[in-house]
């Protein structure tokens, strides 16, 4: 049997558009004289739909979308496909295999996960039945996504005699992910000895992105069969049925390492956050340092330089060589770059405010002025000429708040939200081995906010070595305080940072989205109330 596995990118409530796409693939395919082609979870509505699952059109336009999939599909392809599906007020996440104008079986999910960032119990309702169906002779097993994580849905399938399992995926990336998965289908097929294939969906979807991965197992939970990453794939698979079923050995991409994942990972969530939304292209403030350095290294990875304006906002504190080296990273990536001046816009609110600040002595307030002053200079470019601001929070400065609201944070995207500052220094030496694009000055020099004299980051942080492992342990792990000063970190510098971390939630509830990296990311991953009585105890 030839069996394609439609490692594809969709888009979130676009069923016609996903329609067109899965004929147009089914199409070509059939033409080669594949037999099965099997796409990921969720295919008519794109994944995560949310709360487009509670509008009855959802549904209604789904039904349509399957009525014209088995009219339109070709004669004798079989064609596995996702969508949502509602049954006596019910709603289900299912996978239906389609053939020769009819659906032949219909399976629904039986795991829904309610973790991290998912929340299928909103939505749908369990799944209780297995499904093995016969596809050109071969019993097939259905299952979809988190089935795969967890022992009964296969070992039901095995036991209604299936021969080969298919399982759909709309699994997000986070670092390590693809050697979990792995890991797991290969320990399960193992255990059944049964070949699984793995179909997984790619593309950028609000902070998450998916980042394929398709692969086959056989029996021995040997990996016979690997599609590319972070790229659309049409993975084709050989089973041979006899003697006896086999899965033939194929192309196997080799994994990406880390820094390359996350690479990939930034560029495209970046490109289908913006592309997907209907922006020409993105804005950013450019401002000699390692954050705005990186953040424009991936835009102009992810959309081309034509498509990426980058600004410098320099204030009387600002150094030379920041101006600097952001001009020369600037004019080594190509981009559009001015030079515009926040000393102005910063007399003209301070001589407007003076009444107000009469008797009062400077404080932060005037270096948030700072920022909200290139804030109100970018949002004003973004709204002239339509181009999508980007931010360059790290997640170590959304953590513990070293952000200015309606400053350096007022954008639409911010593609580093989830990297902590030593990763985006990492991040940065890795695109340079790919061509140096980054000053060599930006990465070795201290870094700082540049809003007052001889300012340091760590003249108000613990050193980033520090900080990044404490909100890795507290936001990631949910280590406790004591935990953590078990774990060999000061009692003051982890009072300090968690301190910070739980009374910065309101300033990250404004934060735009960015791309999820990590297995607990801000945004929908972890949900604190801002006002709350009780506080991490000591």
């Amino acid at each position: 049997m030839n069996i394609v596995m439609a490692q594809i990118n969709t888009l979130v409530g676009d069923i016609k558009g996903n329609t067109q796409r899965i004929l147009d693939v089914c199409v070509d395919q059939s033409a080669l004289g594949v037999d099965l082609v099997v796409f990921p979870e969720l295919t008519l509505t794109g994944y995560p739909p949310e709360d487009l699952l509670l509008r009855q059109h959802t549904t209604e336009l789904t039904a349509g979308a399957l009525e014209r999939l088995c009219k339109d599909l070709p004669d004798d392809l079989a064609v596995v496909v996702g969508y949502p599906r509602r049954q006596g007020g019910l709603l289900f996440n299912s996978a239906g295999v389609l053939y020769n104008g009819a659906i032949l079986a219909e399976y629904d999910k039986q795991c829904l996960p309610n973790y991290q960032v998912f929340d299928e119990k909103r939505y749908f309702e369990a799944g209780a039945d297995t499904c093995v169906v016969t596809i050109k002779g071969l019993p097939v097993g259905l299952t979809i996504c988190e089935d795969i994580w967890h022992p009964h849905p296969a070992a039901n399938a095995a036991a209604a005699g299936a021969q080969l399992l298919i399982n759909l995926n709309a699994s997000p990336f986070h670092r390590g992910k693809q050697s979990e998965r792995t890991a797991q289908v290969s320990a399960l097929a193992r255990t059944h000895q049964l070949p699984i294939l793995y179909v997984n969906q790619v593309g950028g979807q609000d902070e998450l992105v998916f980042d394929g991965g398709s692969f086959v197992v056989d029996a021995r939970g040997d990996v016979q069969h690997r599609a590319t990453e972070f790229a659309e794939v049409m993975l084709s698979v050989e089973i041979e049925t006899s003697p006896q079923l086999s899965v033939a050995a194929g192309a196997v991409a080799t994994p990406l390492d880390e820094l390359d994942a996350v690479w990939q990972a930034l560029v495209l969530g970046m490109r289908d956050y913006v592309d997907k939304n209907g922006f020409p292209g993105v804005v950013l403030g450019l401002s000699g340092g390692i954050d705005s350095a990186v953040t424009l290294a991936v835009a102009v990875d992810a959309l081309g330089p034509e498509r990426v304006e980058a600004v410098m906002m320099p204030f009387r504190y600002t150094a030379s060589m920041s101006i600097e080296d952001a001009a020369e990273q600037a004019n080594t990536q190509g981009v559009a770059f001015s030079n515009r001046s926040i000393e102005p816009l910063y007399e003209a609110f301070m001589t407007t405010l003076a009444p107000a600040f009469e008797g009062l002595e400077p404080n932060i307030t005037e270096e948030n002025l700072q920022a909200r002053c290139r804030g109100v200079l970018l949002m004003s470019i973004s709204n002239k000429k339509n181009l999508l601001v980007l931010t360059t929070g790290n997640k170590s400065e959304l953590a513990v708040g070293y952000s200015t609201l309606y400053g350096d944070m007022a954008g639409g995207f911010d593609v580093l939200k989830d990297c902590p500052k030593m990763l985006v220094y990492a991040l940065a030496q890795y695109r340079n081995t790919l061509g140096q694009c980054i000053p060599e000055r930006v990465i070795s020099r201290p870094p700082s906010a540049e809003l007052a004299p001889d300012q340091k980051d760590e003249d108000s942080l613990p050193p980033y070595e520090v900080l990044d492992q404490i909100i890795e342990h507290y936001v990631e792990r949910d280590a406790s305080r004591d935990d953590m000063i078990a774990a060999g970190f000061s009692p003051e510098d982890v009072h300090r940072v968690v301190r910070l971390i739980d009374l910065n939630e309101y300033k990250r509830r404004q934060a735009p989205v960015g791309v999820r990296i990590s297995p607990r990311a801000f945004g929908r991953d972890r949900r604190y109330p801002i006002t709350w009585a009780w506080r991490s105890p000591q």
